[in-house]
């Protein structure tokens, strides 16, 4: 019968062992509170005991945590003879650089890491668009890869085991940052007494940034940041309205304040009369 541990019952945790469960998996589970598992066990997943009993029950063990240091806590309650022999799907977010290590670690102990960046929300696990960055031993990701596909689609983006952690991060990067340019304008849209119901087309349209990262990547990746379409100069007068019109609605400014400094910074450096995208060469120099 199809096999898997599930360790770290979060939502993300206990959507992907509903997840295996849906599929015919017999499932395995463990969480620091054990009643976190009460849910999927009344389903008929198997609750370990320990986490010795959670790695030993299948060589498939996949890791849902808050981060590295959760899963260096967790792996320490268990011998290291308990990993020999299994492959973790490590989808616990932290650095590259930590992923790299895990990935050493485990290999001293006889264990095989899949790095994972999942890449929906837990509602989404398991939908037919999902998709999960992985990086890791391809022959490993491909022995388990049905396991893996119950859960979400395949990104594979190559050996180096920091490669899905690189990418997971820089896409949460884009993704906190844009909703809280999201929240920070419901906030003033609220103060001006405009609900978010009333506002959500808007601000859909607006946050439909596909045209403009379609038209700047290829610029970026060629050093053009020629000001034909924009020049950083406008953004600093628009920012600046911004930030007046926040001030005006009682609202915290200091998101725009932030946004305007990194802009003045690029006017400093010279690139006034330049695109905004001469902003990446500002930030990677700070």
């Amino acid at each position: 019968m199809k096999s898997v541990t599930v360790i770290g019952l979060g939502p993300m945790g206990q959507a992907m062992g509903s997840a295996y469960l849906d599929n015919g998996y017999e499932v395995t589970v463990w969480n620091r509170t054990p009643t976190r598992a009460d849910a999927l066990v009344a389903r008929g997943a198997k609750r370990a005991e320990s986490v010795e009993a959670a790695l030993t029950a299948n060589t498939l063990v996949v890791l849902s945590l808050t981060d590295y240091d959760a899963m260096d806590a967790i792996l320490a309650q268990a011998p290291p003879t308990a990993l020999a022999g299994r492959t973790l799907v490590n989808l616990t977010s932290d650095t590259p650089d930590r992923a790299r290590q895990a990935a050493v670690w485990l290999a001293e102990r006889g264990a095989v890491q899949i790095t994972g960046g999942v890449q929906v929300p837990p509602p989404g696990i398991g939908t037919p668009d999902a998709m999960t960055y992985y990086s890791g031993p391809k022959d490993s990701i491909e022995a388990h890869r049905p396991a893996l596909e119950v859960l979400t689609g395949i990104d594979y983006l190559g050996e180096d085991q920091g490669l899905a952690a690189l990418y997971y991060q820089i896409g949460i990067d884009m993704f906190w940052t844009a909703m809280a340019g999201y929240l920070h304008g419901q906030a003033v849209a609220e103060a001006n007494g405009i609900s978010a119901e009333v506002f959500l087309p808007h601000a859909v349209r607006t946050l439909e940034l596909r045209y403009f990262l379609e038209f700047y990547a290829p610029r970026i990746t060629a050093g053009n940041h020629e000001g034909d379409v924009d020049r950083i100069s406008m953004g600093v007068a628009s920012l600046e309205h911004v930030l007046h019109t926040t001030q005006a609605a009682g609202v915290d400014g200091s998101l725009p304040a932030a946004v305007l400094k990194t802009f003045r910074q690029g006017v400093t450096a010279g690139h006034g009369q330049d695109s905004l995208t001469s902003l990446i060469g500002v930030l990677k120099a700070s």
